[in-house]
C-alpha cells in the first residue's frame, strides 16, 4: 500500500484560482516543492524546474496510458518522432506561412478594430488563434466553432480530472482527424498540399505513421496552439494597455516585438504547468520523492523566480533569453516555438498599427482566466 503524503496545497482552491500568479509566487516562497493530491509533487523554483527539464532520464514524459506523439515519449523513441516534426517549423516553412499569417491578422484587425472599444478575447484573440490554426493545418474554417468547443470542454475536464470525459474528448478529436484524413485519401493526387496531407506521407522506422499517431500529433499541436496563442494575445495586449510607455515604444519600434513578447510572457505566462514522472528515487528541494511519482512543473512561477530574474515584475529587454522557460528547455523544448513567435509578432503588430492608444477600461475590469488556463477570460479595451 502506498503511503499517504501530506497535502501542502490545493491547486484548485478558490484562492489559487482567483489569482494564479500571486498564489504561485507565495508557494515558491512558502513551499517550493509542494505535494497535492491533484498534481503530485509541484515545483515552483526555476532551478528545480530546469533540473527536471534537463534530466529526461530521471524525469520521464511518459505520464499517460494513451499515446502522445511526441510529448508523452522519452528518447530514443521521442527522438525519431521529433525528427519528423521539427521540419514543419523550419525557417523555410515559417517564411512560406508568414504572408498567410499576416493576411489573417490584417483581415481580423480590419473587421474588428474599427470600434473605439473591443472585448479582446472573444472578438480578436480567440478568432485569431482558431483561424491561424486552421490555416496552418489546412483545415476548413468551418471547424473553428468545433475546435473552440473542444478546447473549452477539454480544459473543463482537465480541471475536474474527469477521465471518462477526457477519453471521450480524445475519441471526438480522433474522429475529427479521421474525417480530414478520409477527405484527403478520397482526393488522392488532388488532395490539398498542406500540413495534414504531408503528415500522411511521413514514415517512422520504415513504416507510414498510423492514423492514431497523426491524430495524436495534431491533437498536441491543437491543444498547445489554440489555447496558448489566444491567452498570449490577451496577456500581451493587457500589459501594453497597462504600460503606455512600453506600448508606444513598441509601436514606434515593431522590430523589438520578438524580444518584448517573450519578456512580457515571462512575467505572465500563457501556460500554467506540465507533467513528468520520476523513474527513480530523487531529492528535490529537501523532499525525498519516490520512483513513479507525479511531478508538475509550474512554468509561471519558475519564470517569475527572483533568484533568476531580479525584480521579476519589471519589463526588461536586456535579460538573458536563455533563462526564459517560456518554450521549455532540453530535449522536449517546444518545436512549435518559431511558429508561435511569428504568429504573436504578426498579430501584435496589427493590433498596434490599428490602434493609437490601448487602454484598460476602469468600469469594466479584465477577468482573469482560471486553471488550467492562464491569461484573461475577458479583456475589454479602449483602442484610442
Amino acid at each position: 500500500m502506498s503511503k499517504q503524503l501530506p497535502q501542502d496545497w490545493d491547486p484548485r482552491s478558490e484562492t489559487i484560482l482567483r489569482d494564479q500568479r500571486t498564489a504561485y509566487d507565495v508557494m515558491r516562497k512558502r513551499c517550493p516543492v509542494a505535494h497535492s493530491e491533484y498534481g503530485g509533487w509541484n515545483l515552483f523554483r526555476h532551478a528545480d524546474v530546469s533540473r527536471v527539464l534537463l534530466d529526461h532520464e530521471t524525469f520521464s514524459n511518459k505520464v499517460s496510458r494513451h499515446i502522445s506523439v511526441p510529448n508523452g515519449m522519452d528518447p530514443p523513441e521521442h527522438t525519431s518522432y521529433r525528427q519528423i516534426i521539427e521540419p514543419y517549423f523550419s525557417a523555410e516553412r515559417m517564411a512560406e506561412f508568414e504572408p498567410i499569417c499576416r493576411e489573417i491578422a490584417e483581415d481580423l484587425a480590419t473587421s474588428t478594430l474599427h470600434y473605439d472599444r473591443v472585448e479582446l478575447m472573444a472578438d480578436f484573440a480567440q478568432p485569431f488563434a482558431l483561424r491561424i490554426q486552421c490555416a496552418f493545418m489546412g483545415w476548413p474554417l468551418s471547424l473553428q466553432d468545433t475546435l473552440l468547443s473542444w478546447t473549452t470542454k477539454n480544459a473543463q475536464a482537465t480541471l475536474s480530472r474527469d477521465r471518462a470525459a477526457l477519453a471521450e474528448l480524445a475519441e471526438e478529436f480522433d474522429a475529427l482527424i479521421a474525417d480530414q484524413l478520409d477527405t484527403r485519401r478520397q482526393a488522392g493526387a488532388n488532395a490539398e498540399d498542406d500540413v495534414t496531407t504531408a503528415l500522411m506521407q511521413e514514415q517512422i522506422n520504415g513504416r507510414p505513421l498510423s492514423d492514431q499517431e497523426i491524430a495524436s500529433i495534431l491533437r498536441n499541436w491543437t491543444v498547445g496552439e489554440v489555447g496558448t496563442i489566444a491567452a498570449s494575445v490577451g496577456i500581451l495586449a493587457e500589459f501594453l494597455a497597462a504600460n503606455p510607455a512600453v506600448q508606444q515604444h513598441l509601436r514606434a519600434n515593431p522590430e523589438l516585438l520578438w524580444q518584448a513578447n517573450d519578456e512580457i510572457l515571462r512575467i505572465h505566462g500563457p501556460l500554467v504547468d506540465n507533467r513528468r514522472r520520476t523513474t527513480c528515487p530523487v531529492e528535490l528541494g529537501g523532499q525525498q520523492i519516490d520512483a513513479e511519482q507525479r511531478i508538475t512543473i509550474n512554468w509561471i512561477s519558475a519564470n517569475r523566480d527572483p533568484e533568476v530574474f531580479s525584480d521579476p515584475e519589471r519589463f526588461f529587454l536586456e535579460r538573458d533569453p536563455a533563462l526564459n522557460l517560456l518554450y521549455g528547455a532540453g530535449v522536449h523544448v517546444c518545436p512549435g516555438a518559431p511558429l508561435a513567435r511569428m504568429e504573436l509578432v504578426t498579430i501584435m503588430r496589427s493590433l498596434l498599427q490599428r490602434s493609437s492608444n490601448l487602454q484598460l477600461i476602469a468600469e469594466r475590469p479584465a477577468i482573469l482566466a482560471t486553471y488550467p488556463s492562464s491569461g484573461y477570460a475577458n479583456l475589454p479595451l479602449r483602442l484610442r
